[in-house]
C-alpha cells in the first residue's frame, strides 16, 4: 500500500512552487510575455509549462514547509526576484521607445499619437514603429528562448534561500532606469544631429531671406529629413539593438547582490 508522509508532500510542492513563483513574476513584467494581448490564462499556462520543464535541472530547493511563515516568505521573495528580472529586461525596450519619442518630437510628430490597446495609453506613432521593429528583431534572435535559459540560470546565481537580497540589489535595479535615457539618446542621435543641422540651416535662411514663410517650409523639411535619416539608419540598427539585448540579459542576473548574513 502506497503511503505518503507530510514531508514528502511538502518536498513535492516546494520542488515546483518556488520555481513557479519566480517564473510567474518574470512573465508578469518581461517584454513580449507581459503584453495585454496575451490572455492571463495563456500566461499562467506558459508559466506552469516553463516551471515544470526547468524544475528537474535546478539546484535543490530549501527544505522548508511551503505553508509555514518561512515558506511563504521565500515564495514572496521568489516572486519579487522574477518581477525584478523582468523589469531589468524591460528597461531596454523602454529605451527604444524613448528613442522613438525623441525622434518624433524633433520631427514635429509629437502630436501624432494613437491609442495602443496593448499598453492602454496614447503612444507616439514613431515610438510604436521603432518598438515593434526592435521586438521583431529580438524574436528573430530567439530572445524569448534566452529569457527561459536566463531564468533557469538565475537559480544558480540567485539561489532560492530564506535570506533576503542585499538592499544594493534593489538600488542597482533603480539605477538601471538611467539606461532608458542614455541608450535612448544614443539610438536617436543620428536623427537629432541631422535635424539640428536642418534647423540651423533654416535659421540662417530666415536671416538671409526674411520674406520666406519658414513656418510653412520648415515643417515639411524637418519631417522629410527625419524620415530620410531614419530610413538610412535602419540597416545599421541591428548592432546597437543586439548590444542592448545582451545588456538586458546580463542585467537580469547581475542586479542581484549576495544575501545579507
Amino acid at each position: 500500500m502506497l503511503s505518503l508522509s507530510t514531508a514528502q508532500i511538502d518536498a513535492w510542492i516546494v520542488f515546483y512552487a518556488y520555481p513557479l513563483a519566480r517564473t510567474l513574476g518574470l512573465i508578469a513584467t518581461v517584454p513580449l510575455w507581459s503584453t495585454a494581448g496575451i490572455p492571463r490564462r495563456t500566461r499562467l499556462i506558459l508559466g506552469l509549462a516553463i516551471a515544470v520543464a526547468i524544475a528537474p535541472v535546478l539546484p535543490a530547493m530549501p527544505a522548508v514547509a511551503p505553508g509555514s511563515l518561512d515558506g511563504l516568505w521565500i515564495l514572496a521573495q521568489q516572486m519579487l526576484i522574477g518581477i525584478a528580472m523582468g523589469f531589468a529586461a524591460r528597461v531596454v525596450f523602454a529605451a527604444v521607445d524613448m528613442a522613438g519619442t525623441y525622434m518624433g518630437f524633433q520631427m514635429g510628430l509629437g502630436f501624432a499619437t494613437f491609442y495602443d490597446p496593448l499598453e492602454g495609453a496614447q503612444t507616439p506613432v514613431l515610438s510604436e514603429f521603432i518598438g515593434l521593429l526592435s521586438l521583431l528583431l529580438f524574436m528573430a534572435l530567439d530572445g524569448h528562448l534566452l529569457f527561459v535559459s536566463t531564468l533557469a540560470r538565475s537559480f544558480e546565481l540567485i539561489p532560492v534561500a530564506p535570506e533576503a537580497l542585499s538592499p544594493n540589489s534593489w538600488r542597482n535595479l533603480a539605477e538601471l532606469g538611467g539606461k532608458i535615457f542614455s541608450a535612448g539618446l544614443l539610438l536617436c542621435l543620428p536623427v537629432l544631429i541631422a535635424l539640428m543641422i536642418t534647423n540651423i540651416a533654416l535659421g540662417v535662411l530666415s536671416k538671409a531671406a526674411p520674406q520666406l514663410n519658414l513656418l510653412a517650409l520648415g515643417f515639411p523639411l524637418t519631417l522629410i529629413g527625419g524620415f530620410v535619416v531614419i530610413g538610412l539608419s535602419l540597416r545599421y540598427l541591428a548592432v546597437p539593438f543586439q548590444e542592448l539585448y545582451d545588456f538586458a540579459i546580463r542585467a537580469m542576473l547581475e542586479f542581484a547582490q549576495p544575501a545579507l548574513q
